[in-house]
This record gives structure tokens, C-alpha cells and sequence, in this order.
């Protein structure tokens, strides 16, 4: 409610944002540049991508920013600060809940039918979320006391991107590399959306053990970090 006050279209932004990206690569990546779609529609495969990335940068953005913007809150009252980056994991679900309208009207224009796969989704958006709200305590924690965080989120949140298969499939990778490049929970997230939805080639079985790993990683290490730090934030922010 509040990040959509005074605005003229509403919620309606959080489902327009990835809709306009979408169209965006879906004129140059897939009419004009022919890129590889493994079978789907262009703009089926790029939302695919879209909708839980926007849904992981979101809780970065937001909860690497929390602890700052919520300063007043914190110098007057006391109350578990793990609130705050906690709460833009849950604004960022609602938001995802509203971006499942355009992909089943999407699926609807071009005949696609998820299959029984798509019950996997909750688990993989599980492990966006993870990664998402570990990443945003790090930065969180940091922020508070170095504002130069905010300077690097935007530089690290576009490397992240293209390390990410939202643009190109993961096969793009060389099969010698692919372990590594697992190691990137988005990666998991984005591959496993694309096959539960559209029942492309699923995600290998090493890049469920190191993507889940590497999020668990994240968000615990994260929440030690964040509550080491806790006592600091009344008085840096």
C-alpha cells in the first residue's frame, strides 16, 4: 500500500514493469537477433525469467535499504530489526501472486499447459526468496554503517543478472563450466520456472544440491552477520 500511494496506476506497476522488459527482449532478443528460446515462445521464455527475478531483486533492493529508511522507527522504539528485511521478503510474494495473471494469460495465448511439474514451484521460489532475503541481510547490515552499499547494489544486481540465464538458456554455458555457474541459486530458480511452466529441459541434479547450498549459505550466514550487527544500527543510522 504505501510503495503504491499516490501513483495513478497502482499495483498495476508490479505487473507492468516485467511485462515491458519482456517485450523489450522479446523485439530485439528473439524477432531481431534470433536467440535461442529452447522451444517456447520468446515471450513466454523471457517472462519465465523475469517473474522470479523481479521477485529476488526486489527483496535485495528493498532489504538492503531497510534498515536506513526505517531509521526513525528504530531510534524510538525496540523491536526484533529483523522486521524489516523480513517484511520486504513478504511484500515481494504479494507482488509475485500479482505477476501470475500475466503468465497465465500468456500461456493461454499460446497453448502452453504446465504439467504436473509445476507443483515444484513453491520450492523454487523458496530458494529465490532465500537468496534474495540472505543477500539483502549482508547488504543490510553493511548499509547501515557504510552507505556505500547503496552505490554498489546497482553495479552487483546487474552483474547478477547476466549471470543468470533470464536472456539466454543455461545450455549457452560450456557443459565444463555449468557447475560453476550453479552456483548461482537464480540460475536453479530461473531453469526451474521455465520447466515447470513450460516443460523445457529441467534443471541438471548437481544444480539442485549447489543452488539450494549456496541459498541456505546465504541466508544463514546473513542472518548471523545481521544479528552481530544489530546492536550498532540505533546508533549509525
Amino acid at each position: 500500500m504505501v510503495r503504491y500511494r499516490q501513483t495513478a496506476l497502482g499495483a498495476v506497476w508490479t505487473v507492468l514493469q516485467p511485462l515491458l522488459l519482456m517485450l523489450v527482449f522479446t523485439v530485439f532478443f528473439g524477432l531481431f537477433a534470433r536467440a535461442d528460446n529452447q522451444g517456447i515462445p520468446h515471450a513466454v521464455f523471457y517472462y519465465l525469467g523475469l517473474l522470479p527475478w523481479f521477485a529476488i531483486t526486489r527483496i535485495v533492493n528493498e532489504g538492503s535499504n531497510s534498515i536506513v529508511s526505517g531509521g526513525n522507527l528504530i531510534n524510538r522504539v525496540y523491536f526484533p530489526r529483523i522486521y524489516f528485511p523480513a517484511a520486504t521478503a513478504l511484500s515481494a510474494l504479494v507482488d509475485f501472486t500479482f505477476g501470475l495473471v500475466p503468465l497465465g494469460v500468456l500461456l493461454l495465448i499460446f497453448h502452453i499447459t504446465p504439467t504436473i511439474n509445476v507443483i515444484f514451484v513453491p520450492f523454487f521460489l523458496l530458494i529465490g526468496i532465500m537468496s534474495g532475503l540472505g543477500v539483502g541481510l549482508w547488504f543490510s547490515s553493511l548499509n547501515a554503517q557504510y552507505r556505500d552499499i547503496s552505490q554498489l547494489l546497482p553495479s552487483f544486481e546487474r552483474t547478477w543478472f547476466f549471470c543468470s540465464p533470464i536472456i539466454y538458456p543455461s545450455t549457452t554455458i560450456p557443459p565444463q563450466f555449468r557447475g560453476l555457474y550453479y552456483l548461482n541459486p537464480a540460475a536453479l530458480v530461473v531453469d526451474g520456472f521455465r520447466w515447470a511452466f513450460a516443460n523445457t529441459p529441467p534443471p541438471p541434479p548437481n544444480a539442485y544440491i549447489t543452488g539450494t547450498a549456496v541459498a541456505v549459505f546465504l541466508l544463514v550466514t546473513g542472518y548471523v552477520f545481521f544479528r552481530n550487527r544489530e546492536p550498532l544500527f540505533a546508533d549509525v543510522v
